[in-house]
């Protein structure tokens, strides 16, 4: 492998990790494929020739596909947080993920189509939960806690009492 990074997040794919990390690039801001490694010869899920690992970044943050099958599913105990600055940087995050096959749940948490989560999360309730105002981060919090995508208007409205 060719990643320079000490720490690399390593994703588990069924078959899909090129098409995973070619999402993730198109869709995020400082992402990128790199490396495509194919198996040297047959594993549990697939033969020599497939695509093995996948390296690329999400969000500057290192990252490896891994095409090891249908064993292990991803579930919500890892995310990637992304902070958006707006509501449209919000709506264009979340309507790529889950617009692309994904599924909404609930906080501006959505799992994209390989079931990756992913925590869509305005700047505003971010500052506004961790404040000093503690009345203000009670009424942002309630707020978020009745919405799936994340609404900055209503975050600021709540923020502001």
């Amino acid at each position: 492998m060719r990643m320079a990074a000490r720490n690399t997040v390593c994703l588990w794919y069924d078959g899909a990790a090129l098409e995973a990390a070619n999402f993730y690039a198109e869709t995020f801001a400082d992402s990128a494929v790199g490396a495509v490694l194919h198996a040297p010869g047959d594993y549990p899920a697939g033969r020599a020739g497939d695509v093995l690992l996948v390296e690329f970044t999400v969000l500057g943050i290192p990252c490896v596909g891994l095409n090891g099958g249908p064993g292990v599913r991803h579930n919500e105990a890892f995310s990637f947080q992304v902070t958006t600055e707006d509501q449209a940087e919000t709506d264009r995050l979340w309507d790529a993920i889950v617009g692309h096959g994904g599924q909404a749940s609930q906080c501006g948490w959505c799992r994209d189509r390989w079931g990756i989560s992913w925590q869509i999360t305005p700047r505003v309730l971010l500052e506004t939960i961790a404040g000093a105002d503690r009345e203000a981060a009670r009424r942002a919090f309630e707020a978020m806690m009745s919405m799936e995508r994340i609404d900055v208007a209503a975050i600021e409205a709540a923020r502001r009492g």
